[in-house]
């Protein structure tokens, strides 16, 4: 899903909703899934192609996460109810 296997006629045009970034959070747990099973029987050459298709999920939603942040008020987080991905940790962890 990464930008670079776009086509540049391409680019931009394509609408990104909840539930493609639902799919491709799907994928990758199945991916995690996979890459676990093939370390777990001794198979790492295996898992290197899943590693990959991963690394591109995961930078794609990065990408779009960032995207979304500079696109929006800074100040329509708190009122408008909307739930936003930042660095802190929804379970709680590090908090004092």
């Amino acid at each position: 899903m990464s930008i670079v296997f776009v086509p540049k006629k391409l680019r931009g045009k394509a609408k990104i909703n909840q539930e493609t970034i639902q799919r491709l959070l799907d994928e990758n747990d199945q991916l995690v899934r996979c890459i676990t099973e093939y370390m777990q029987k001794g198979r790492a050459v295996e898992c290197v192609q899943y590693q990959q298709i991963l690394h591109r999920n995961i930078v794609y939603l990065a990408t779009l996460a960032d995207a979304s942040l500079d696109t929006r008020p800074s100040c329509s987080n708190a009122t408008s109810g909307e739930t936003t991905v930042t660095g802190s940790s929804a379970s709680g962890h590090g908090e004092t």
